[in-house]
């Protein structure tokens, strides 16, 4: 029975460093090999596995039985695509040398993780693991943590929120305000939360490309998003600073709150869709359908939540006292929220024709097409 010596190196190093091709058959090849990987990186752990193969040949050899030794190279992008090349040549030198059983020689339990794919395609004798001046329980804690930390899924759920609080914290200890960095660090943590429980990484991926893209082209639309930004905090700030928190009832000054803020959502909101509108009619000379009603439903919902939060705010102002109805009975709301909702059904309107006007321009370029290639044949 034919034996088969099988030095495995998964991320090649022989190829990166040494420029030595795989997969490396024969004693000859594997002692130029490891002469070449010797001279350009002699602290390689790789270069103590090959000789030990090499050491194992010459053992069995001298012993009188068929040997042959091999040594099969993956990719530095240790993972499918190395597993994928250690597979091919595996099947490559076992088809050359003839072998029906293998010694594997490994050095360490990085390369292990081939061993299934080995024990799939030829039996496996032994394992030799080679560790020179290190433990290898300490070597295989070392290549696993090294493995773990690689993977891109742990690296985005533990390293991210690591990164984002280590960042955080140093920034508030920078400034001075050490006392305020828990609460900006649970800030941090809850947001980077919400964005994974609703998976919103691409959004955001999708959305610093367009920041960065508006940036070096000029679109418009991303200077109308700053300047919304500005208008929100500006109201923001105006909301908080006329908002009497006082109220004993916690409800009251959001009603308040909000009362002040929807104009400035509705005022933000109509700049930037206009710059979007703007750069999609320069890019596509045309704009979506769905944009012209957005700036209805826009005014629509400034007016009737102005209307209401104003309303249930004066409704309540005196709770639990009293619940004032009059409010909802002023002239002045009925006013906002028959405005708001002549609005939205003129929106309603403008969109439906817009989109049937299309579909019209759409179906009459068909039948022209249509008719042209009936004239054509």
């Amino acid at each position: 029975m034919k034996i088969l010596v099988l030095n495995v190196d998964r991320d090649d190093d022989f190829g990166r460093k040494a420029k030595v091709q795989s997969p490396i058959v024969g004693l000859k090849d594997n002692i130029d090999a490891a002469n070449r990987l010797g001279q350009v990186d002699p602290e390689d752990s790789d270069l103590n596995a090959i000789f030990s193969a090499i050491s194992t040949f010459n053992t069995l050899k001298s012993e009188n039985k068929e040997v042959e030794i091999a040594t099969i190279c993956g990719n530095i992008k240790v993972g499918l695509k190395s597993d994928e090349i250690l597979s091919n040549q595996l099947e490559e030198v076992i088809e050359k040398t003839g072998a029906e059983s293998v010694i594997l020689i490994t050095d360490g339990a990085e390369d292990e993780y081939i061993l299934p794919i080995i024990q799939s395609r030829i039996k496996v004798t032994s394992i030799n693991r080679v560790s020179v001046k290190q433990s290898k329980e300490l070597e295989d804690t070392y290549y696993r943590i090294l493995k773990l930390l690689d993977d891109e899924k742990v690296q985005k759920q533990f390293l991210l929120p690591i990164a984002l609080v280590l960042i955080v914290w140093a920034l508030f200890v920078l400034l001075d305000m050490a006392s305020s960095g828990f609460g900006a660090i649970l800030l941090t943590l809850g947001a980077y939360l919400l964005i994974r429980v609703f998976r919103w990484e691409r959004n955001i991926a999708s959305m610093w490309e367009e920041i960065k893209s508006g940036f070096l082209t000029g679109k418009l639309a991303i200077w109308t998003y700053i300047i919304a930004i500005i208008i929100l905090i500006a109201f923001l700030l105006f909301s908080y600073y006329n908002t009497d928190f006082d109220i004993g009832v916690e409800l009251i000054p959001i009603l308040q709150f909000l009362t002040y803020m929807v104009w400035g959502i509705t005022i933000a909101g109509l700049i930037a869709i206009f710059g979007r509108a703007a750069d999609i009619y320069v890019k596509d000379k045309k704009v979506p359908v769905s944009y012209y009603a957005v700036p209805f439903s826009l005014i629509a919902f400034g007016f009737i939540s102005y209307a209401a939060f104003g309303a249930f705010y004066n409704a309540l102002k005196n709770w639990p006292d009293q619940f004032n109805i009059g409010p909802f009975q002023e002239i002045d709301f009925i006013f906002y929220c028959i405005t708001g909702g002549l609005i939205l059904i003129l929106g309603a309107i403008i969109h439906h024709f817009v989109r049937d006007s299309r579909q019209a321009e759409e179906d009459l370029e068909v039948e022209k097409q249509k008719k042209s290639v009936v004239e054509n044949n």
